[in-house]
């Protein structure tokens, strides 16, 4: 028996190419946009944007996959992936952002660093740091010169 399954996800939300819709989507599971939505998309699964969807408003969900174009504020738990054709104009907050060459990105990024270290990292016992072995400057004594040193 063949799954009719999409990414091992039997909870898909589908808004087809040509549907247009004002509002907001809440679900569980997998939405995929082939339309336009103008609004919300809220889920702990995927948002799937398709080469012909568009999404103007707010994306909050686990994953976000797209082809399309999306002018919004986006929000990812675990990554967000822009494919090649992709196109985003927003706010970005996502651990992993991940771009195919070609996709295009207009924002403001957030991927949860604050601050860097005033330190380095130590480094493992094993692994010892290189700059403390750089080579000394070394002077060398010309035995034919009149006690001249040369560098």
């Amino acid at each position: 028996m063949k799954s009719n399954s999409f990414a091992g996800d039997d909870n898909i939300t589908l808004l087809a190419k040509g549907v247009v819709l004002k509002g907001e989507i809440h679900v569980e599971g997998t939405v995929r946009i082939d339309g336009r939505l103008d609004g919300e998309i809220q889920t702990k699964g995927q948002v799937i944007i398709g080469e012909d969807g568009l999404v103007q408003g707010m994306i909050s969900a686990g994953t976000v996959i797209s082809s399309g174009r999306i002018k919004a504020k986006v929000t990812a738990i675990e990554r967000v992936q822009l494919m090649k054709t992709a196109t985003l104009i927003g706010e970005v907050l996502t651990p992993v952002l991940i771009m195919e060459e070609g996709a295009k990105l207009q924002g403001v990024t957030e991927m949860g660093v604050t601050a860097w270290a005033d330190e380095p990292p130590k480094l493992l016992g094993n692994v010892s740091d290189l700059s403390a072995h750089r080579a000394k400057q070394v002077v060398v004594l010309d035995k034919e010169s009149s006690g001249e040193t040369h560098r």
